[in-house]
């Protein structure tokens, strides 16, 4: 039976409603109000978004359905605008100057009428906002603080630090207040402590480390009659210095995590702290918080306690270094460390015990390759290489498990509030497609409407040894949700845990350090309070709105508990909500980092060719990840040839209608550079050869030779001796050439419909660039970058739009 419904008497009440949230503006000059009850994001249309910018709280009312059926709103107030600051270029038009920020959400150019300071035009400088947008007119700025020349070293970084909005200036209370510290263990903060200062514990980090918040040692032990091993984990004290509430505990809070840049670290805690009084340097004494476990020849936990140590770390050993013993016990690796091998053998043992209760329960492990930037001094890419995953990494990993599982055992124990890390099974659309993927694939098993861990790790392990194993185990992987921080505990599915916290770590990750403080209590027999905590902010808001259903607590429990209770339950909640929410931002102020430099290092190869494997599939084209460079970049819809393309969302192709041609995950091809976004943080490929049509899996993933430059590569010379010819006709004609509008959901299944016919030469709104116009695009991207005005502006610039995100840690 058909009922028509009445669209204006069901929506009069939802009308009239007045709705606050935060804006949420987009590149291409419109922007979204985010709803703090969870609804549906309100549209706001470029003329309502004149008078707003990005990220300020407004209330609205709802007028209409936009053409794609989203609720359009009306601002009817601005509530509050927390941005008082914005970076980016500054520019010059008839004599008036300009700042063009960095940040596209922020679609209009800031008026500068006190001039540029002290600064030039295309310099990177930070202005203080004066005056707020009108409908008529633009904000109004003045600069406070010139960075530099975009090119110049480490530049990238303090981009986006202020572009992500992450702290990176200490405080002076909190600069006074580690000063206050003393400079070593005094002998008054040993009492109470477990000596641990004979026992050979050691840390095993990277070549480049500089904080080492953990040691460890291992030795046989007899459980009962049977064999098994005394594990202890050994983590800096952090909590004895930071105290709670305190000034460094403040900025330690604001913080939530140290964010990791090629070549630099922004550091949760002062130096003092993370690099000299609470780093397990070797050869001196520290306080560390201990877990002792003894672990059965199956891998199971036995038993573990908690308890306050004074530690005196060994040596400070490398990743290689215990590698190369391990794989060698008469090497001259071993013959240095000739007292440490025996535990180091002990070490090994224990965790081919827990690699082995590991593989009972079902944890996922895939096969994924990280890169790393190799910089000169200047700060110069030399090279990118993937970064290697040794036994002896596998081998601290299985070991800091081991302590976070008894950590979260031992909150659960005594019934305490702390935060969990949690990771929830993936939702049914992202099973639908993945199922999809494996048919299509002619991967026989499959994943049932509960999954679990296992089944996932059964597909793994299935796909080891096919050529396309790296494409499968990225698909399995972006099917995951996120881990995040909560005081609800519901088990990790990652890594098959029913309780899982993260203890490890206190030096750089603040829910480590509530941890610890909750354990001491624990020890102590005193309840433990959280600190007056800072008011969620902008990013805690979204992630809420996000995960509400996710981390609301059941009724039945909430209806149970106190006014008190339910009060400290909120508190945690909020920290939760701001440490994942921190997490995240440090995550994407890093990518934005790598991407920048990447696009910097590709722009010497602009015209070259390479082979790449398709990574990730959309409706407006291809990701290819170059095979020798481990970059990735975009071979747009209209570079495929003259066919339309339907995307099928399900199996994560792109067919041609006519020719039946088919793209997917891990299809090879030739592709070659075509143009470099270095604003935009946007690499440009164009098809020139398939090494594989229709998804074929069969050939093997060879690694090609670096490119050589000058003769012998005279197709990219020609090529790239016209880009810069109609770089130069163009920049003297002035005209502007519209970019690719480049949809901000470019994966982990937030591609698009199911199926969209996508004509390839069509200049249509998914298909800006026809087939064979790649060079005037290019040429015109190179003359704004040159002139540096290639910064996001309203009037007439085009848009820009992030990379493909990368793939989801589990824990």
């Amino acid at each position: 039976m058909y009922i028509k419904k009445n669209t204006s008497r069901n929506n009069s009440r939802e009308f009239q409603k007045e709705i606050e949230g935060q804006v949420q503006g987009h590149r291409d000059g419109h922007g979204f109000v985010l709803r703090s009850d969870g609804q549906s994001d309100i549209y706001l249309p470029p003329n309502e978004m004149r008078a707003v910018l990005h990220q300020d709280k407004v209330r609205v009312r709802i007028i209409g359905q936009d053409r794609k059926g989203r609720p359009e709103g009306h601002v009817l107030e601005i509530v509050e605008r927390p941005v008082k600051q914005l970076i980016g270029r500054l520019l010059q038009e008839s004599g008036v100057w300009l700042l063009a920020p960095e940040d596209k959400r922020f679609g209009q150019d800031v008026l500068l009428p006190q001039g540029p300071g002290e600064g030039k035009s295309g310099q990177v400088v930070v202005v203080a906002l004066t005056e707020a947008p009108a409908l008529y007119g633009q904000p109004v700025g003045k600069v406070i603080e010139v960075l530099g020349e975009v090119d110049d070293p480490g530049m990238e970084i303090e981009i986006a630090v202020r572009k992500y909005s992450v702290p990176h200036v200490f405080s002076a209370d909190c600069l006074a207040a580690a000063e206050a510290l003393p400079d070593k263990v005094l002998a008054k903060d040993r009492k109470g402590r477990v000596d641990l200062r004979d026992v050979p514990l050691v840390t095993i980090d990277g070549e480049d480390a500089r904080d080492f918040d953990d040691a460890v040692y291992c030795e046989s032990a007899k459980i009962g009659r049977a064999k098994g091993w005394r594990l202890l984990v050994a983590i800096a004290d952090v909590s004895h210095y930071v105290q709670n509430g305190n000034a460094i505990d403040v900025d330690a809070y604001d913080r939530a995590t140290s964010v990791y840049f090629p070549r630099r670290v922004i550091p949760m805690l002062p130096e003092k702290l993370s690099n000299g009084l609470c780093s397990l340097n070797p050869k001196v004494d520290r306080l560390c918080l201990v877990c002792d476990m003894l672990i059965t020849a199956d891998g199971d936990l036995h038993a573990y306690q908690f308890y306050p140590a004074v530690m005196n770390s060994h040596a400070r050993l490398t990743y290689t270094e215990v590698a190369a013993i391990l794989s060698n016990t008469r090497g001259p690796e071993a013959a240095q460390r000739a007292d440490l091998v025996p535990h180091l053998l002990d070490l090994h043992g224990v965790y081919s015990a827990l690699l082995k209760a590991r593989e009972a329960r079902g944890a996922v492990d895939f096969d994924t390759v990280e890169t790393k930037i190799v910089s000169d001094e200047a700060g110069r890419i030399e090279k990118i290489v993937p970064s290697q995953r040794t036994l002896a990494h596998r081998l601290i990993e299985e070991c800091m498990l081991a302590a976070n599982v008894s950590a979260g055992d031992f909150i659960l124990h005594n019934q305490r509030l702390a935060l969990f890390r949690v990771h929830e099974k993936p939702s049914i659309e992202k099973i639908e497609i993945l199922r999809a993927y494996l048919k299509a694939l002619a991967i026989p098993a499959s994943i049932s409407d509960h999954p679990t861990a296992a089944e996932f790790q059964a597909i793994a392990k299935a796909t080891h040894d096919r050529p396309d194993a790296l494409q499968v185990h990225t698909m399995l992987l972006r099917s995951m949700m996120q881990a995040m921080y909560t005081p609800e505990n519901i088990g990790h599915f990652g890594l098959a845990y029913e309780a899982y916290t993260h203890f490890t770590s206190p030096i750089r990750r603040y829910p480590d350090l509530l941890l610890h403080r909750v354990i001491k209590a624990i020890l102590a027999d005193k309840p433990y309070t959280l600190p007056a905590l800072p008011t969620p902010g902008e990013a805690q808001a979204k992630l809420a709105k996000r995960l509400a259903e996710r981390v609301t607590a059941p009724q039945s429990a909430q209806a149970t508990r106190s006014r008190v209770a339910q009060a400290q339950m909120q508190g945690w909640e909020a920290a939760g909500l701001h440490c994942s929410a921190n997490e995240r931002r440090a995550d994407e102020a890093s990518r934005d980092v790598e991407a920048w430099l990447k696009c910097k290092y590709m722009r010497d190869y602009l015209g070259e060719e390479f082979s790449g494997t398709v990574s990730a599939v959309t409706s407006f084209g291809l990701f290819v990840t170059l095979e020798t460079m481990y970059v990735e970049g975009l071979v747009h819809i209209s570079e495929l040839g003259g066919d339309y393309y339907r995307f099928d969302e399900m199996r994560q192709e792109l067919r041609g209608e006519r020719t039946g041609v088919r793209y997917a995950i891990g299809t090879r091809m030739q592709v070659q550079v075509s143009r470099v976004d270095l604003d935009a943080r946007r690499i440009d490929f164009c098809l020139v050869q398939e090494e594989s049509k229709e998804g074929k899996e069969g050939k093997d993933l060879a690694a090609a030779p670096l490119p050589q430059r000058g003769p012998g590569r005279s197709r990219a010379a020609r090529r790239t001796a016209a880009l810069l010819q109609q770089q130069e006709q163009e920049e003297m004609a002035g005209a502007l050439i519209p970019d690719a509008r480049f949809d901000e959901a470019l994966a982990f299944g937030k591609v698009g419909k199911a199926e969209q016919r996508v004509p390839s030469g069509a200049k249509t709104a998914s298909t800006h660039k026809a087939g064979g116009a790649q060079a005037v695009k290019a040429s015109k991207a190179s003359a704004k970058a040159t002139k540096g005005k290639s910064l996001g502006r309203a009037s007439g610039q085009a848009k820009a739009a992030k990379d493909a995100a990368s793939s989801k840690k589990l824990k």
